[in-house]
């Protein structure tokens, strides 16, 4: 069950931060902005940006492991959960991180997250949770390094002292104009 969020000013912290330092900058309005439910301590939620379908999740820092954890999945007309689908209406997948003083996003078209696993498609089940691993943790396990090497391609930073790139987050959208 999806809540319709009328005000953008009651945006989640997180989500308000991704407004502030990288939406608002590249001149990107959210719209439709839906809370969801379930998973609401990983802030679901979903919304549009122009004519794309978000699907957001805040991740969360684990006491025993390196990176953060989130969490990616829906409930199929049984009522069980499932990996998302590449059939699924949503175009990207964005994950918000913070840590202390420290914040930023992923923002994953969702034929990374298929081609790497996360998403289902024909071929293969995806997961219904998985690590990300910001700019500023540094992972000592090798998968985890390799993980985060491709995950960094899609990672914008929130700060004031440096500015988001416009250009990258338009093109990683494709947004023109």
């Amino acid at each position: 069950m999806k809540n319709k969020i009328q005000n953008i000013a009651a945006l989640p912290a997180i989500l308000q931060d991704i407004k502030d330092y990288v939406f608002d900058l590249c001149n990107i309005r959210i719209v439709n902005l839906q809370m969801e439910n379930e998973s609401s301590e990983y802030g679901a939620s979903a919304f549009d940006i122009g004519n794309l379908k978000i699907t957001f999740r805040l991740a969360k820092i684990t006491p025993t492991k390196i990176g953060q954890f989130v969490t990616l999945w829906k409930r199929n007309s049984k009522g069980h959960i499932q990996p998302f689908d590449v059939h699924d209406l949503t175009d990207y997948v964005i994950i918000g991180v913070k840590d202390k003083n420290l914040s930023g996003q992923f923002i994953f078209p969702k034929q990374i997250l298929c081609d790497r696993g996360i998403i289902s498609d024909k071929k293969r089940e995806g997961k219904r949770g998985f690590r990300v691993y910001p700019l500023w943790d540094f992972p000592t396990n090798k998968q985890a390094q390799r993980t985060q090497k491709w995950q960094l391609d899609y990672f914008f930073e929130n700060s004031k002292a440096k500015p988001v790139d416009i250009v990258r987050v338009r093109n990683l959208l494709n947004i023109r104009n």
